[in-house]
C-alpha cells in the first residue's frame, strides 16, 4: 500500500519539502500504509491567509499522496463559536480548494471519548483535580527559568478525583473552583508539561450539543484525542505548537489510544506561519476590527479573510499560487503584500475580460461628428485570446474620458490630451484637442475635440502614428456605477505590534468610493456578483455583493501594477 501511495499519478504530485520527506520516510519505513491529514479551525472567526496557507500544504499533500483530508471544526469552547462561522469557514474552504469537501467532522462529536480518556488517566493517576484558583495556578506553575511548585491537591486519591469528576460533570460546583489537571511534571523546562489544565468547569449551553455537558475539554488535550479518533496519520500545524508536541505525544501515549482505536497514532509536524506584512491575521484582532465599526464586517474587501479576499476579486488560484510560491519552510519570515498581489496579478491578466470604464469622467465633444450619430465599435474581449471575439460598445459625438487623460499645461513626456495634442480613442479614431471649459472655479468641465473620419480602427491613410491611447466610454450610451477604491487596511508594516490600540494603525485613506464612474451599458447586460474585468488602464474590479438593479458596484481587485514597495 506504502509503494502504491509513493507512485501516483504526475498529476497529484507537488514540489517536496520537508514535510513530505518525512512522510516519505514513514512509509517507506512502514509506520504508516496510508496519509491522511485534516484543517481543524475552532469556529469562532473567520478564516484568513495564514489558514489558507495551512488549507493548501494539508490539501496539496493529500492529494500527493493520494489520501484523505477532512474539515474538522474544533468546537471545544462554547462561550466563543457559533454556527455562522462554522457554515463560512466550510464555504471559504470549498471555494479555495476548488472542490466539495467531505462530510464536515466536530470535536464536539467525540466529547464521549474525550471524557472517556479523562477518566482512564485518572484511574492510572495520570490526572487529578485541583482547587486552586486561576491566579494561584499561574503562581505554582514558575517561570521560564524556574520550574514549578507541585499543587496541594496533586496526591489527591484515585477514588477521590473520580468522585469530584462526576461532580464537577453533574454541575454541583461553580465555574472556576475546580478543573482536571495531567499529572505530568511540575520541574519540566517545558511550561506545557508543568500538569496542564485538561478540564475546566463551563456552564455554558454548546451550539450543536446543548446542555449536555458543563465540562469542556481543553485545546491542547482535545487536539491529539480528535486526530487520533479520525485516524489522522500527519497532523500538520504551524510552528507555535512546536513546543505543545511533547504534550500532544504524551496524551497520546497516556491514553493508550493505539491499542483502544486500533491503529497507529498520528504524528505531529510544524511549518512556519504566514506573516504578511500591512496585515493582521489574528482572529482576536480581526474580532476587534469587525465589533468596532473599522471595516465592513468580516467579508470586507481590506481584510485578508477567505471571504474578504474572494469579495474583493481574489480568485482561488491566485491564493494557491501564492501559497505554493511563498514555499513550506521552518524558518520565521514576513512576507511581502506585493507578493499576493503579483499572483492575483497573474491569474486575471490571463482570464479577466477586457472592458472600458472611466472612472472619474471629464467631457469631451467631438465638434465635427454628427450631432444624433451613433455607431458600434468592436473592441477585444481579450488582446490575447481571440477566439473570444470582441465587444461592440457605442461611439457616439459626445464621450467621456479620465480627468487624468487631459493637461491644460502639460508636463514633459505627457502624451494625452492637451490643446493641440492628437491622441487615439481606443479601438475607435484620432482625435486632437481644441479647446476646453472651466467652471468659475478653474476646474476642467469639457473637452472640444475633433476626429480624423479617415482614422478608424487606429490607421490612417498617411500612416501617421500618435503616442498616446486612452480609453472612453459613450455619453449615449454611458451607465452609472459606484466604484471602490481599497487600499492596504494598515499604515504601518506591523500592525500586530500591542504596543498601541490598533485603530492607531489604520490607513485612513483605505477607501475611496467614486459615485460618477460610467461604463458602457453592454457591460452590465447579465452581470453577476463576483464577475471581474480588467478595466483598460485602470486595473481589475470585481462586481460586489451589494450591487443592486439600481446601482452596481466594482470593487478595485488589483491595480495593473504594483503599488507595494
Amino acid at each position: 500500500m506504502a509503494e502504491e501511495i509513493l507512485n501516483v499519478e504526475a498529476e497529484e504530485s507537488a514540489p517536496s519539502n520537508f514535510i513530505h520527506d518525512f512522510i516519505d520516510e514513514d512509509l517507506k519505513e512502514g509506520v504508516y500504509d496510508r496519509v491522511q491529514t485534516r484543517f481543524p479551525p475552532e469556529p469562532n472567526g473567520y478564516l484568513h491567509i495564514g489558514h489558507a496557507k495551512a488549507i493548501c500544504i494539508n490539501w496539496v499533500t493529500r492529494k500527493k499522496y493520494n489520501g484523505k483530508f477532512n474539515l474538522r471544526l474544533d468546537d471545544t469552547n462554547p462561550g466563543k463559536e457559533d454556527v455562522e462561522y462554522a457554515e463560512s469557514i466550510r464555504q471559504d474552504i470549498e471555494w479555495l480548494v476548488g472542490e466539495e469537501l467531505p462530510e464536515t467532522l466536530y470535536a464536539s462529536d467525540y466529547f464521549d471519548f474525550m471524557y472517556e480518556c479523562a477518566i482512564r488517566l485518572i484511574k492510572k493517576g495520570k490526572a487529578f483535580v485541583c482547587d486552586l484558583s486561576p491566579e494561584e495556578m499561574k503562581e505554582y506553575r514558575g517561570t521560564l527559568t524556574e520550574p514549578g511548585k507541585n499543587s496541594p491537591y496533586r496526591d489527591r486519591t484515585i477514588e477521590e478525583n473520580l468522585d469530584l469528576f462526576d461532580r464537577m460533570t453533574k454541575g454541583e460546583f461553580p465555574d472556576g473552583t475546580r478543573v482536571l489537571r495531567a499529572k505530568i511534571d511540575m520541574s519540566s523546562p517545558n511550561i506545557n508539561m508543568r500538569d496542564p489544565v485538561i478540564y475546566r468547569i463551563a456552564h455554558l449551553s454548546h451550539y450543536r450539543q446543548g446542555d449536555k455537558w458543563c465540562v469542556y475539554p481543553m485545546y491542547d488535550f482535545a487536539h491529539p484525542l480528535e486526530d487520533a479518533k479520525e485516524g489522522v496519520t500527519h497532523s500538520l500545524c504551524s510552528l507555535e505548537f512546536e513546543n505543545h508536541r511533547p504534550l500532544y505525544d504524551w496524551v497520546l501515549d497516556e491514553c493508550e489510544v493505539a491499542s483502544v482505536l486500533g491503529w497507529q497514532r498520528p504524528r505531529q509536524i510544524e511549518f512556519a506561519r504566514l506573516n504578511l506584512n500591512y496585515c493582521v491575521t489574528s482572529k482576536r484582532r480581526s474580532l476587534y476590527l469587525v465589533n468596532g465599526g473599522y471595516v465592513d464586517g468580516w467579508d470586507d474587501p481590506r481584510m485578508v479573510t477567505i471571504s474578504g479576499m474572494r469579495r474583493r476579486g481574489f480568485p482561488a488560484e491566485a491564493i494557491r499560487d501564492f501559497c505554493e510560491r511563498i514555499g513550506v519552510s521552518k524558518a520565521y519570515s514576513v512576507v511581502d503584500f506585493g507578493l499576493l498581489e503579483a499572483c492575483v496579478r497573474d491569474s486575471l491578466n490571463a482570464s479577466a475580460a477586457r472592458a472600458m470604464a472611466v472612472l472619474r469622467p471629464l467631457k469631451v465633444v467631438i465638434d465635427n461628428y454628427e450631432e444624433g450619430k451613433t455607431e458600434i465599435i468592436e473592441t477585444p474581449v481579450h488582446p490575447d485570446h481571440p477566439e473570444l471575439g470582441t465587444t461592440k460598445v457605442t461611439f457616439s459625438r459626445e464621450l467621456f474620458v479620465e480627468q487624468d487623460d487631459f493637461m491644460a499645461d502639460p508636463v514633459k513626456k505627457y502624451f494625452r490630451l492637451y490643446p493641440g495634442n492628437e491622441v487615439r480613442l481606443k479601438s475607435a479614431y484620432y482625435i486632437t484637442c481644441n479647446s476646453y471649459e472651466q467652471d468659475e472655479d478653474g476646474n476642467i468641465t469639457c473637452l472640444h475635440c475633433t476626429y480624423d473620419p479617415e482614422s478608424k480602427g487606429g490607421e490612417t491613410p498617411d500612416g501617421r502614428k500618435v503616442r498616446g491611447t486612452i480609453h472612453w466610454v459613450s455619453a449615449d450610451n454611458a451607465a452609472n456605477v459606484e466604484v471602490r477604491l481599497y487600499d492596504r487596511l494598515f499604515n504601518v508594516e506591523n500592525p500586530s505590534d500591542d504596543s498601541k490600540e490598533l485603530s492607531e494603525y489604520l490607513n485612513p485613506n483605505s477607501l475611496e468610493i467614486l459615485e460618477n464612474s460610467v461604463v458602457d451599458k453592454s457591460l452590465l447586460d447579465g452581470l453577476k456578483v463576483g464577475d471581474t474585468f480588467q478595466f483598460m488602464r485602470k486595473g481589475y474590479y470585481t462586481v460586489d455583493k451589494n450591487s443592486s438593479d439600481d446601482k452596481v458596484i466594482f470593487n478595485r481587485t488589483v491595480d495593473l501594477n504594483s503599488s507595494w514597495k
